[in-house]
Order: structure tokens, then C-alpha cells, then sequence
């Protein structure tokens, strides 16, 4: 945002940080064992969801990739609530019960992220139609990575957002690999 004011821009860096920190710590954590399941981190990702959350409304919403703790936390998830999540505690954001790929805060706007690849994409296209159909000037935003660009429901999401008009902004996350698979082996652009 070039119209931004400078306490704007130390508060993005410094939101920045904290995911950062927040994500080592989970690397630490999950080494240790303290983690069940699985984690999948977004380092040098952070300001995708900083950035992008920063532009929102108190109350658009958003969902979530399957690495999705920056971008909770962007949206202004507690990190004491995104660990307990982490670490099956109770007062986690879904109880404990979610995990690392299910952290939701609907208090915040955050509808939530899903262990299916872009299966949020279709979620926010609902949420915006949603919207539209009341009236109400609100946006859903969603992040995806460029492992989804290549499935149906990216497709067919794009596709009714767009025939649709729906009010949903799309934001994808291209670290260049999904899951394991280098971008170039999986999809015939470089451009996404």
C-alpha cells in the first residue's frame, strides 16, 4: 500500500517477525515431539499474509492454506491460541482438535483452512456470494499455493467467481514447490 504511514509499515514488519519467531518455534516444538501430526510452515512467506491481510475489512473473512499459521495470525489470532491448537489443547481455536491445518477464528474473520489442497478456494467463493446475495459490501479472501493451480477446484472456482462477479480476492502463495514437487514438474507455466 503506498499510502501506508510509517507506524503502519513497523507494525506490518513487526507482525512479520512474530510469525517468523512463531514458526521456528513450532519447527522446535514439532522436532521435539510435543507436536502431533504434522506441520506445514510458511517461512518467507510472511508478508503475503501481513500484506494482504492489511488490506481487509474488519469484517471480510478469509480462509486459509494447510500453511496457514501466518496468515491466522496476520488476521490477529493469539499465538497462545494458534500454540494450544498446535499442541491439542483446549483452548485452541478448534479446541484442540484441529491441528495445524484447521486453524479457525471466526471472531476474527477467519472461516478457516482445510488439509485438502485448495479447498478453500470454493469456501470463499460461498462465503462471497453470500455477501452479495444479503448486500453486504464485504470481501472473502483466500490463499491457495501454486500446488492448487493445477486441480478442478481452482478451476471451477476462478470460473464462478468470475461468471458470478462474487466479491473474493485470490492469493496465491507460489514458494515454487507443492508439497515435494517442483512447480516446472507439475504444471507447463511459469507465470500462475
Amino acid at each position: 500500500m503506498t499510502d501506508s504511514s510509517p507506524p503502519d509499515r513497523l507494525a506490518w514488519y513487526r507482525r512479520m517477525l512474530e510469525i517468523r519467531r512463531f514458526e521456528e518455534k513450532v519447527q522446535e516444538l514439532f522436532m521435539a515431539g510435543h507436536i502431533q501430526g504434522t506441520t506445514h510452515l510458511c517461512q518467507g512467506q510472511e508478508a503475503v499474509s501481513v500484506g494482504s491481510v492489511a488490506a481487509m475489512r474488519k469484517d471480510d473473512v478469509l480462509t486459509n492454506t494447510y500453511r496457514g499459521h501466518g496468515q491466522a495470525l496476520a488476521r490477529g489470532m493469539a499465538p497462545e491460541t494458534a500454540f494450544a491448537e498446535l499442541m491439542g489443547r483446549r483452548a485452541g481455536g478448534s479446541g484442540g482438535v484441529g491441528g495445524s491445518m484447521h486453524l479457525v477464528d471466526f471472531s476474527m474473520g477467519n472461516i478457516g483452512s482445510n488439509a485438502i489442497v485448495g479447498a478453500g478456494l470454493p469456501i470463499a467463493v460461498g462465503a462471497a456470494m453470500a455477501f452479495k446475495m444479503r448486500g453486504e459490501d464485504r470481501v472473502a479472501l483466500t490463499f491457495f499455493g501454486d500446488g492448487a493451480t493445477n486441480i478442478g477446484t481452482f478451476h471451477e472456482a476462478l470460473n464462478m467467481a468470475s461468471v458470478w462477479k462474487a466479491p473474493v480476492v485470490f492469493v496465491i502463495e507460489n514458494n515454487l514447490y507443492g508439497e515435494y514437487s517442483p512447480v516446472r514438474d507439475t504444471t507447463p507455466l511459469d507465470d500462475l
